[in-house]
């Protein structure tokens, strides 16, 4: 796709979603990590409902620690993967701690190096807390971007690198968020509402099954 006709594409999604902002609910980049960390999987309003409990006395690092894996895995059980994520969320917590003293890295690799950190994670931490430039390919980044035409690829990693080569850089974290709502709002996995969609004459899956 050329850079002209994707930047059409963002500013119809910038017009028809002024307001788009992350849908989980924290208060530092520590209760954004854990929230993510949550997320995977999972809704954003369950994960929003789990943590409105769980910050309420362990929402640091070293609160967090004072929970042993047991009991962790009964606040976020609801989350799916609650084994795994509790694992995750407490080798992160400790990482934190004694590598990090206390505070989330700023560094996207260093955030990369907490377990149960990938890319998107990362990306996602990077961005909205910090307010560093990156696209985070969740499954509506994914799926939009390919039926778009803006990037294609069968992987995350290769339809990031296909957005961040078209997008520009102070664009990205802004067009993250722009393709998540067209994504949950009409774009949507099962059935796309293509004939209430503005973007359609753009759209390469809406051109190409006419």
């Amino acid at each position: 796709m050329e850079q002209k006709k994707a930047l059409k594409i963002l500013q119809e999604l910038a017009s028809l979603y002024p307001d788009a902002a992350p849908a989980l609910k924290f208060g530092s980049p520590y209760e954004l990590l854990v929230a993510v960390i949550l997320s995977a999987q999972c809704t954003d309003e369950r994960v929003n409902k789990v943590t409105k409990e769980l910050f309420q006395k362990y929402n640091t690092p070293r609160a967090m620690l004072e929970l042993s894996q047991e009991e962790l895995e009964k606040y976020i059980y609801s989350c799916g993967f609650y084994r795994s994520k509790a694992s995750h969320i407490l080798s992160a917590s400790r990482d934190i701690v004694e590598k990090f003293g206390g505070e989330v890295p700023r560094d996207h690799e260093q955030l990369k190096s907490l377990a149960g950190v990938g890319q998107k994670t990362a990306n996602v931490v990077y961005a909205v807390a910090f307010g560093g430039d990156a696209i985070a390919v969740d499954t509506h980044v994914f799926r939009v971007s390919n039926r778009l035409g803006l990037a294609h690829g069968n992987t995350p990693e290769k339809v990031e690198r296909g957005l961040t080569e078209i997008i520009p850089k102070n664009m990205w974290s802004k067009a993250h968020h722009y393709l998540i709502y067209h994504g949950r709002r009409v774009c949507h996995s099962r059935k796309p509402d293509c004939e209430n969609c503005t973007l359609k004459t753009l759209c390469e899956f809406y051109n190409s099954e006419k």
